[in-house]
């Protein structure tokens, strides 16, 4: 898909199919930086970051929804990064 149109993408749809990608190639590295800027994210998109970070639960609950709402929006271009290095994503 060319660039436009992952810019025309929802959310949701980004994370499902960068993750989708990254876990079908054993993607580690994308799927660590994604579990580390969800603090960020979290926190650009108004959310007050209350999860436990050291605990790999808390992490793996924040990377299932982090293609959701706000949240989803605010990581919008970590997913098309990905997804454009990526094209058959």
């Amino acid at each position: 898909m060319d660039a436009n149109g992952l810019e025309s993408l929802p959310a949701n749809e980004l994370h499902d199919r960068a993750v989708r990608y990254a876990v079908r190639h054993g993607d580690l590295g994308f799927l660590w930086e994604l579990l580390k800027v969800i603090p960020a994210a979290e926190a650009a998109s108004g959310h007050e970051t209350t999860a436990d970070l050291t605990k790999v639960s808390a992490l793996l609950s924040d990377a299932i929804a982090a293609g959701e709402g706000e949240l989803g929006e605010a990581l919008r271009p970590v997913y098309i990064e990905y997804l454009r290095k990526h094209p058959d994503a």
